[in-house]
C-alpha cells in the first residue's frame, strides 16, 4: 500500500512543528525555471529571415518570418501574427531599395518606420539595402549608395555573383556561418561600424540617413540569448 502522507492541521502551522518546516521549503523544480523570451522577426525578404534563422539562440524562442510583405504592409503582417501567439519583442526588418522614378517610396519608408513605432514594434532597417549589413563585416564606409554597389562589393568579396546567385535560398542560408568564419569579416566591427553611422545621422529624416542599418541592435539583442 502507498505511504500515507501526514495532513497539515492549522494547529501545527501556529506550533511550528519541527516537521513542518521540511514541508514547507519544498519547492517543485519548475517554480525555478525561467520562461524564455519570445521574439517575432517579421523580414521584408528572404534573405534577412534566413540570415536570421542561422542565429545559434539558446535562451529564448525566435521567430523569423517573410511573407513577402512590401514594407507599408509589415506592421499588418506583424500583427496578423501576434493575434494567435503572444510574443515579448515584435521586430520589423525591411530596407528603402530605391527605385528611381517611383513615386512616394520616400514617404512609405517613413511611415513603414513610424507606423511600426507606433504599433509598439521595433525596427531594423536599412538605407538603402540590408546588404549593407553584410559589407560593415569587411569595411567601413559613409558615402551614399544603392544597392548595386552593395551587391558588386559582396561579389568581390565573396567570388559569386551576389546579385545573380546571393539571393537564392541555400546561398542565403549560409550566409552567417560565411561571416563568422571568414578571417576578413568581423562581426562585432560591423555593429560599431553600423552603430556610428546610425548616431551620426540619427536626427535625419529617415530616408535621408543613407548609408544607415539599425539590424545591429536586433543582432545585439539576439547575440545576448546566444549559445555559449
Amino acid at each position: 500500500m502507498p505511504k500515507k502522507t501526514k495532513s497539515i492541521k492549522a494547529t501545527d502551522i501556529k506550533a511550528g512543528k519541527a516537521w513542518l518546516k521540511k514541508v514547507s521549503g519544498y519547492q517543485y523544480p519548475v517554480d525555478t525555471i525561467e520562461r524564455k523570451k519570445r521574439f517575432l522577426i517579421v523580414c521584408e525578404g528572404q534573405t534577412e529571415e534566413l540570415y536570421f534563422k542561422s542565429f545559434p539562440v539558446l535562451t529564448a524562442v525566435i521567430n523569423p518570418v517573410h511573407q513577402g510583405c512590401s514594407k507599408s504592409q509589415l506592421v499588418a503582417c506583424a500583427k496578423a501574427y501576434t493575434e494567435d501567439e503572444s510574443y515579448d519583442e515584435v521586430w520589423c526588418v525591411f530596407d528603402m531599395d530605391y527605385k528611381p522614378g517611383h513615386k512616394k517610396q520616400f514617404e512609405d519608408f517613413n511611415n513603414a518606420i513610424k507606423s511600426a513605432i507606433d504599433a509598439g514594434y521595433k525596427c531594423a532597417y536599412s538605407n538603402d539595402a540590408f546588404e549593407l549589413w553584410f559589407v560593415l563585416h569587411y569595411q567601413f564606409l559613409d558615402q551614399e549608395q544603392e544597392r548595386t554597389f552593395y551587391f558588386s562589393t559582396l561579389s568581390e568579396y565573396w567570388q559569386i555573383n551576389y546579385e545573380k546567385h546571393g539571393k537564392a535560398r541555400a546561398f542565403a542560408q549560409s550566409i552567417y556561418n560565411r561571416l563568422l568564419n571568414d578571417v576578413k569579416a568581423n562581426q562585432q566591427d560591423a555593429i560599431n561600424n553600423a552603430s556610428k553611422l546610425f548616431e551620426s545621422q540619427k536626427d535625419k529624416v529617415y530616408h535621408l540617413q543613407n548609408p544607415v542599418t539599425t539590424v545591429f541592435l536586433l543582432v545585439e539583442t539576439l547575440n545576448s540569448h546566444l549559445r555559449k
